[in-house]
């Protein structure tokens, strides 16, 4: 008797779960929001510029990209956290009937821990990849040899975004 009470204890404990999925979607909502606001800044900045109501910055068509970029990072950012959200919820409480049926998808389908490190390290390594664009937008290179590591770096990132798309198939 005591010992069904504690296993049904220990059991009913994974609920406590729920909390990391319900913040984890309150905070992938939190950055959809963020990141639309953020590119809805560069469209009404784009249009003042255009419209001459501000004059043309330096650096005008660089801010523009890297603010859509930087939108872009937060939005795979908020993918990683409704990825998280499911694959939790399915391994933990109960598979998501909707996801299961005709209207489902195969992408939030998690049936076991492996396969949400899996899908959210590829997300991650997206929204690296990203961040990491992002940065050379605003970096100015001035010898051949700054060149040859930036030509080199993407090189690096061709080859390993390839052996990611690799992971998983069989």
């Amino acid at each position: 008797m005591l010992e069904r009470l504690f296993e049904g204890a220990i059991w009913n404990s994974r609920f406590i779960v729920v909390l990391a999925v319900i913040f984890g979607l309150l905070g992938a909502i939190i950055l959809f929001i963020v990141a639309s606001m953020d590119i809805w800044d560069v469209a009404i900045n784009t249009y003042q510029v255009i419209l001459h109501i501000i004059p043309h910055p330096d650096h005008f068509h660089e801010n523009v990209v890297a603010g859509i970029i930087g939108a872009i990072d937060l939005y795979l950012i908020a993918v990683v956290m409704f990825i998280f959200s499911f694959g939790l919820y399915e391994l933990f409480i109960s598979d998501i009937d909707q996801a299961e049926g005709q209207n489902g998808s195969k992408l939030l389908a998690i049936h076991d821990l492996d396969q949400l490190k899996d899908k959210i390290a590829k997300v991650i390594i997206m929204v690296l990849i990203v961040s990491f664009f992002k940065k050379v937008l605003h970096t100015d290179f001035t010898t051949p040899l700054e060149m040859l590591y930036f030509a080199l770096s993407i090189t690096l990132l061709a080859i390993g975004l390839s052996f990611l798309s690799k992971v998983g198939k069989h």
